[in-house]
């Protein structure tokens, strides 16, 4: 599948490094408008919406092989024999496996609060609320926020998800994401393959303190599969770290990637 992606020049023109940043579950490319500005002032970027989220095409089955091998369709199509990558949670492990599966595609690696391990449960709670919505009798954005803010405390999650809420023809609303999808292949999503592999470029993985979706049990199979991985923790964030510490974000990226003051060189040709 080729997916839909917003593109972000660099200042630096042709000899700009291409930079593609994939975004978590329930999101789009719109959510890192801010920060692919900002890395548009040394790189290339290409902010993609994987499939079934944000304007690309809705699939009726969704593996993390099949949305790797949709970001390697796109590179294609784009001409970009290798870039560097940025993903956050699920947008991470998709990075990751296209690292595992084709080293020669990814310069480098920046996987934001995620690691290479299954999840028992995931967030399914946040699931479950989604698809308690009656959204064809929904009457506004406000009801839908109420709704949602018994099982989903967090005020800042519930604009995260809401912002994805469209009308609908005819009346009530509807999802940009493909809820249904979604819900059948969470347990896939919140799974990793044992791919045997190990990607041995550059990789920073980025975590918020207050998120236990990177845990010091989860060290071993990280280094397992990347040995040269660093990790690097922002205090005062939880998941969504990115928009919660944008400015240490930023920073962070800025030391780890080439051109940016960072020391990371090329992934393997």
């Amino acid at each position: 599948m080729i997916l839909h992606y917003r593109h972000y020049s660099s200042a630096l023109g042709a000899t700009a490094e291409p930079l593609l940043i994939l975004h978590g579950m329930y999101g789009n490319q719109g959510n890192w408008a801010w920060h692919a500005k900002a890395l548009a002032s040394d790189f290339d970027v290409y902010a993609l919406d994987v499939r079934n989220h944000g304007q690309s095409a809705h699939a009726e089955s969704m593996t993390l092989p099949e949305m790797a091998q949709d970001v390697a369709d796109t590179m294609d199509v784009l001409g970009l024999r290798s870039a560097h990558l940025l993903g956050h949670s699920m947008g991470g492990k998709i990075a990751m496996l296209l690292a595992l599966q084709q080293p020669a595609r990814v310069r480098s690696l920046i996987v934001v609060d995620i690691a290479p391990v299954a999840y028992p449960r995931g967030d399914i709670q946040v699931l479950e609320a989604l698809c308690a919505l009656d959204l064809a009798s929904l009457q506004s954005r406000a009801a839908a926020d109420a709704a949602l803010s018994a099982q989903v405390v967090s005020k800042g999650v519930r604009d995260f998800l809401l912002a994805n809420l469209q009308k609908a023809e005819g009346g009530g609303f509807s999802w940009r994401f493909n809820l249904p999808v979604l819900k059948q292949f969470f347990p896939e999503i919140i799974s990793w393959p044992q791919t045997g592999r190990t990607y041995s470029g550059p990789v920073l993985f980025i975590k918020g303190a207050n998120s236990d979706y990177i845990l010091p049990e989860h060290q071993a199979s990280t280094l397992s599969q990347f040995p040269a991985a660093k990790i690097k923790i922002v205090a005062g964030a939880g998941h969504w770290v990115h928009s919660e510490k944008p400015e240490t974000f930023q920073k962070l990226v800025g030391n780890f990637l080439p051109g940016l003051g960072g020391r990371a060189s090329g992934g393997p040709d």
